[in-house]
């Protein structure tokens, strides 16, 4: 792949210039993230929370009530939420400027018309000092360009993570986005159990952080910025980390381990403009895994396969 093809495959995402935008979608992925959470089944790890890249933008996926199925997505490209029901019915809320408190009631309006009303919580996750939606009046950004390159630079990711999780024969979890964290994230298992977990995150039950990290991991995702790291990068972490994991040399070089965070990281621009992204990519994820198998001495033999490789059946 060419620079020039990569460059418009891979969209700058400087954080200072859609920081607003950027904001305004944390929050209102966490209000459709939490339609979801209430109405599809609990699954090990919050897995039936995250929402999913889509060839227009983030989806629920599929979620019930009664006996009819719907599913909720951000339409990227005609700037629109659009809600679809199997019976047929269907509506559409315009992705403009406007408070969360506007956001959060034409949501839950478009439900009840729609006969598919869902309590939820309405408090943020994973926000320090957050407001309640429905009281968050402050007049919100939304720049249709910031957020149609944001899901664009998703869409490659996505792909690559879902390369990487196919070279893993153990338990790992799908390409999915966390509204909660607003990051794209895929974890590896080792099998084992891990130490009670004890951190705090604000809006989050220490119960389900507990279950989420019940077992040894390695997990890898991608973030926008914020929280102290004002650009997007890649990031990799184990759970627990062994002493010696952040002494670990991975690649590619512009990759660094962080203190202030506790795992690797990587700018999004390092991979951006290099001569060939995917494989960038796939270098920072393959090296952060292997740097957290090794110090945690996972039986790699048992969960590893080849990248690529294909399961032969019949026709």
């Amino acid at each position: 792949m060419s620079a020039a093809t990569a460059n418009s495959v891979w969209p700058a995402l400087p954080f200072e210039e859609w920081v607003d935008t950027c904001q305004t979608l944390h929050l209102w992925t966490q209000i459709v993230g939490k339609i979801r959470l209430a109405s599809t089944p609990w699954q090990n790890h919050s897995w039936h929370v995250p929402l999913y890249v889509t060839p227009r933008g983030l989806s629920t996926s599929t979620m019930w009530r009664d006996d009819r199925s719907f599913d909720i997505e951000f339409d990227f490209l005609a700037h629109k939420l659009a809600f679809a029901v199997s019976d047929g019915s269907t509506r559409e809320l315009e992705l403009r400027s406007q408070s969360v408190a506007s956001f959060y009631l034409a949501v839950t309006t478009a439900l009840r018309e729609l006969n598919l009303t869902t309590p939820i919580s309405d408090y943020p996750c994973e926000i320090a000092s957050a407001l309640h939606f429905s009281k968050d009046e402050k007049q919100r950004t939304y720049n249709a360009n910031h957020a149609r390159r944001f899901w664009q630079a998703l869409i490659p990711i996505d792909r690559i993570f879902k390369e990487f999780r196919g070279g893993f024969l153990g338990k790992a979890s799908p390409s999915h986005f966390f509204w909660g964290s607003f990051d794209l994230a895929v974890t590896r298992f080792s099998g084992r159990t891990a130490p009670r977990f004890e951190g705090k995150v604000p809006g989050v039950a220490i119960e389900v952080m507990r279950e989420a990290y019940s077992h040894e991991v390695s997990s890898a995702g991608f973030w926008p910025g914020g929280n102290g790291i004002d650009y997007p990068c890649f990031y990799s972490y184990a759970y627990p980390a062994p002493a010696v994991f952040k002494f670990e040399a991975v690649s590619p070089k512009e990759a660094f381990f962080s203190e202030a965070l506790g795992e690797f990281l990587l700018p999004y621009d390092a991979v951006r403009l290099s001569s060939d992204p995917d494989a960038t990519l796939h270098e920072f994820l393959q090296s952060t895994y292997e740097a957290a198998a090794r110090t945690a001495q996972w039986d790699r033999l048992a969960l590893e396969r080849p990248q690529g490789s294909r399961v032969l059946r019949r026709v």
